[in-house]
């Protein structure tokens, strides 16, 4: 590992030297490409620095300790300086493997999130809402912009489904793990006895697909146009501004109504659709591979029940991780990090577990 980080160190110098270019500086294009190699070397070189620094003031901690001739009050505080050391050494080592960890590139990219309401009938569609609610509130908390792609309301006001694109550097880092089954247990407002009730609905997280992340042949496609629905507006049920795009060779279906352009919609729609194709693409490599089988963290499969809201006891469980919050009107309100943070760090322990292996 120390010949991997002082080559990462001899990268960064070099990074840090064209920088300083003028030539380099008057290309936006390589400059940008430089700023954000810098960006990302950065954390890892400082850690190196810091972890080396510690490791010399250990061997001088551990000379004088072991050097009779030295002062007794001198060995003594090196004698109490040691143990201090050895934790700051294992702690900054520990993060120095995480930081070596192969960064995924769809991190960064924005997010396309669908979320359905499942078994319950309306109150799965009640639920479902607050569930979008609560991602567009943590969304807006961290900067994000959230866009409404496509929605189909319940009867009673919540929604059958909901397609929203969330633009923002990382986004799909920290939406990555929501993929799943939502369960919800409460007393539903159309219940007379006060029986308790468990509906759910399902969450799906893929990364924006880009035009060159996935082909789509014009032959595989076929566009059917619509009046838009929903709320009032002088396009709704008069232009055929939606769109609905189904690829044959897969038979994946989107549709799109938002705007009132068809030209727009036809671009919304063509993103959500390359974003589905690129997750059966990732899906699919990732069932040849056991150690993702066998993973409950990040693998976004749907069937499975990650996720526990008990509305009467006030609680939130996160069955993946075994991590339960006793503030569940905070978790709705989009503060969802005391989850999200374990989730990512067991995510992160086992890449490196497997990188190690």
């Amino acid at each position: 590992m120390r010949d991997q980080l002082e080559a990462l160190e001899s990268k960064f110098l070099e990074v840090e030297a064209q920088l300083q270019d003028p030539s380099i500086v008057s290309d936006s294009k390589k400059l940008r490409e430089l700023a954000k190699l810098r960006a990302e070397l950065e954390p890892v070189v400082e850690a190196w620095r810091t972890q080396a620094n510690l490791q010399k003031q250990m061997e001088e901690a551990e000379g004088i300790l072991g050097d009779k001739s030295m002062e007794q009050e001198l060995r003594d505080m090196a004698a109490l300086e040691i143990p201090d050391l050895k934790v700051a050494i294992e702690k900054g080592g520990a993060e120095l493997r995480n930081l070596l960890i192969p960064k995924d590139p769809k991190d960064d990219k924005n997010v396309i999130l669908e979320v359905r309401a499942g078994t319950g009938g309306e109150e799965a569609a009640l639920f479902a809402a607050e569930i979008f609610r609560m991602y567009v509130r943590f969304a807006e908390r961290r900067g994000f912009k959230v866009t409404v792609m496509d929605e189909s309301e319940a009867d009673a006001g919540g929604l059958k489904e909901v397609i929203a694109e969330i633009q923002g550097n990382g986004a799909y880092s920290l939406f990555r793990f929501e993929s799943g089954v939502h369960r919800v247990q409460r007393v539903p407002k159309t219940e007379t006895q006060g029986r308790i009730h468990t509906s759910a609905c399902t969450v799906a997280v893929m990364p924006e697909a880009e035009d060159v992340d996935i082909e789509i042949h014009q032959k595989d496609l076929r566009v059917d146009t619509f009046c838009s629905g929903g709320k009032g507006g002088q396009s709704v049920n008069t232009t055929y501004s939606a769109v609905r795009l189904t690829h044959l060779p897969t038979n994946t279906v989107v549709q799109c109504q938002d705007e009132r352009s068809q030209i727009k919609n036809m671009a919304k729609a063509m993103t959500v659709l390359r974003s589905r194709l690129l997750q059966q693409a990732q899906d699919q490599a990732d069932a040849t591979s056991s150690a993702m089988r066998k993973s409950q963290v990040g693998s976004g499969d749907r069937s499975e029940k990650i996720r526990t809201y008990n509305f009467p006891q006030g609680r939130v469980t996160d069955h993946r991780v075994g991590v339960t919050l006793h503030q569940l009107d905070a978790f709705m309100q989009g503060q969802i990090e005391p989850i999200i943070e374990p989730l990512r760090s067991a995510f992160e322990a086992e890449r490196l577990q497997q990188l190690e292996a």
